[in-house]
């Protein structure tokens, strides 16, 4: 249900501004309204003004906003840890502070900045020792020498091997030794040994074929290519312990400082949000006027409260709601534990305004019955019923995948019932086990009363929707509309009655009294509608007609299960018919579920909420602290 609001005045005199508005963040149930639309009498606005913040507040906000950035570039630098929870004051403690944090922040910087260089160089290193290490058992085999310079290559293609051949045999006249290895990580690597008279030219023909040298850094250059690899990793490892050091201290920082500084963090943010909230708020030359809403029955709670933390200094006034004022209260939505879940459906919606109705009880009691006429199986409903159990037993603590089960937990039970009903378990199984037999209709064989059963389900939630639709039209004094949406109802009546004539029992007779009732109120629906009022009610008996995928997709999903079961028997193997009857029913079951979940929202959201619910609703936002 949408909960009551009320339209709530709070005043004071200002300096009690900032206490009120602590105590309002703490109860945690009023918005705020930053207009004066509906609360200030007219002829009044000019004695009261949009709240101020004076020289010292705002030099408060600039160094709250400076004091939450540098605590954020603090908190960036250090590791994500588990740590205690501060409940130090900062207030009193809040300069010392400052000046720590400017310190620590320094520090932290300086060490981050640290890591960053050492990581870099690293990496860097670590490309150079993937082709040292690769190339150590074939530097072995080589004498190094003053003559001779050695140019090493990182080749992406291995058939680039043989072009380099070519290339190098030309340019040397054949003087020349190319070593290939394939590196742990899959890159091939080579050494090209040559006559340092020449080397340039062969570095500047492989940069023409974009095969470029592995340039050791500076550092390297003056050593062999033995002492380049004892280099290398003697380098990694001091660079790693270096990094380890760093961020040991970083951990330290931590553990140490990390819950002082969230605290204060938490702190300013909430000091932040208290003077960005004065900014809603209206003042005279000695009071301040909050305005705003609430749910009603907490109004006197919020009273007793203020009297109690102000001695009577601060008032609350509950005003008239007007019927302009209907288009911004905003909505709450309240539900019986049993349809509580259900508002994941309706969430997917816009909220209804004030004066609509919530849907949530209506689709809490239809979907699942819808869900349960679809699916039809007993055998389908208790593995779903047992799924839905397991979820909630293991994804309890998250809100959505819970309210989620609980509706297929309910729904799943309905199947049940109609798979009795219907006489299913696994299709046919149940009859040829244990003799189950349908207690109403056989789907497969009824079609044409499963179709009249399907539109008569159509005929009640329609005429349903049409019939909340018009009480709402009266509530909003609507009168042309409620008109509107009566005769629509009697309309629908009398061509049921119609088409009902045309079978037995129901007596033909009826048919010419009600025929000549259509024709009388179809002028009405000109006069109250407009133009377009027959296409709406067309529309009506088009949405009815609808329903019938109720009879059609559950006939699919029992022929389905059938089919299963005679292929299993075909088989003429018991181990590979239990299989392919398997497979076909997990197939079955998942469409079991998406497909009766989809047409049986798609039967409210479009046949039925369209006739009675009015969408574009403000979500209350109440003024309270943010959920840790």
């Amino acid at each position: 249900m949408i909960v009551r609001m009320s339209k709530v005045e709070i005043v004071g005199p200002k300096g009690l501004l900032e206490e009120a508005l602590c105590l309002l963040k703490e109860a945690g149930i009023f918005q705020i309204e930053p207009a004066t639309v509906g609360f200030i009498e007219r002829g009044h606005e000019e004695y009261v003004t949009s709240f101020l913040p004076d020289e010292r507040s705002l030099s408060e906000v600039l160094f709250l906003e400076d004091l939450r950035e540098k605590i954020e570039e603090f908190v960036s630098y250090l590791p994500v840890l588990d740590v205690r929870r501060s409940y130090i004051e900062p207030l009193p403690i809040i300069d010392t502070i400052s000046k720590t944090l400017e310190k620590h922040l320094g520090m932290c910087r300086s060490l981050h900045q640290r890591r960053e260089e050492l990581q870099k160089e690293m990496n860097e290193l670590k490309r150079y020792s993937t082709f040292v290490t690769t190339l150590s058992p074939l530097l072995e085999s080589i004498k190094e020498t003053p003559d001779l310079d050695f140019i090493g290559l990182t080749i992406k293609e291995p058939g680039m091997v043989g072009r380099l051949r070519e290339i190098i045999s030309r340019l040397t006249d054949y003087r020349f030794e190319l070593l290939t290895e394939t590196g742990e990580d899959g890159t091939l690597v080579g050494l090209i040994t040559i006559e340092k008279g020449i080397s340039e030219k062969v570095k500047s023909a492989l940069s023409d074929e974009h095969i470029p040298e592995l340039r050791f850094p500076a550092a390297m250059g003056e050593l062999t290519f033995q002492e380049k690899s004892v280099y290398v990793k003697k380098r990694i490892f001091e660079l790693d312990a270096e990094i380890q050091w760093i961020n040991g201290e970083l951990e330290k920082f931590s553990r140490r400082w990390l819950p002082i500084y969230k605290r204060v963090r938490e702190w300013a943010e909430e000091r932040l949000s208290l003077m960005r909230t004065a900014a809603s708020v209206f003042e005279t030359r000695m009071c301040f006027f909050i305005n705003g809403w609430m749910p009603s029955g907490d109004v006197e709670n919020l009273r007793k409260r203020l009297l109690h933390a102000f001695g009577g200094k601060v008032a609350l006034e509950e005003k008239r709601i007007h019927e302009e004022d209907l288009e911004r209260v905003p909505i709450v939505l309240k539900n019986p534990p049993y349809f509580r879940p259900f508002e994941l459906l309706v969430r997917l919606l816009p909220l209804p305004k004030y004066t609509s109705f919530d849907p949530t009880p209506f689709i809490g009691i239809f979907f699942p019955v819808f869900f349960g006429m679809i699916l039809g199986d007993a055998g389908y409903g208790i593995l779903l019923f047992f799924t839905a159990l397991v979820l909630l037993k293991r994804l309890r603590r998250k809100g959505s995948v819970r309210d989620a089960s609980k509706i297929l937990l309910i729904s799943s039970a309905y199947a049940v019932f109609f798979g009795i009903i219907y006489g299913e378990f696994f299709g046919e199984l149940g009859h040829t086990l244990f003799g189950l037999e349908p207690v109403w209709i056989e789907r497969r064989s009824a079609v044409l009363p499963m179709l009249v059963f399907s539109f008569t389900v159509g005929v009640v939630h329609v005429t349903l929707g049409i019939f909340l639709g018009f009480t709402s039209a009266l509530k909003r004094r609507a009168k042309k509309e409620a008109a509107f949406k009566l005769l629509n109802i009697l309309i629908i009546f009398c061509l049921v009655v119609l088409a009902a004539s045309f079978f037995k029992p129901f007596p033909w007779l009826l048919g010419k009294p009600v025929i000549i009732l259509i024709l009388v109120l179809t002028p009405l629906l000109f006069f109250t509608g407009g133009l377009l009022a027959p296409l709406e009610l067309l529309k009506s008996i088009g949405n009815i007609v609808s329903y019938a995928r109720i009879m059609a997709i559950g006939l699919a999903s029992v022929l389905l299960a059938f089919v299963a079961n005679r292929l299993a028997g075909m088989t003429g193997d018991i181990v590979i018919g239990i299989i392919a009857a398997g497979l076909l029913h997990i197939i079955n079951l998942i469409l079991g579920v998406f497909s009766p979940t989809i047409h049986s929202l798609r039967l409210h959201y479009v046949e039925f909420f369209s006739k009675f619910v009015e969408h574009g609703g403000r979500k209350f936002k109440p003024f309270r602290k943010e959920r840790e």
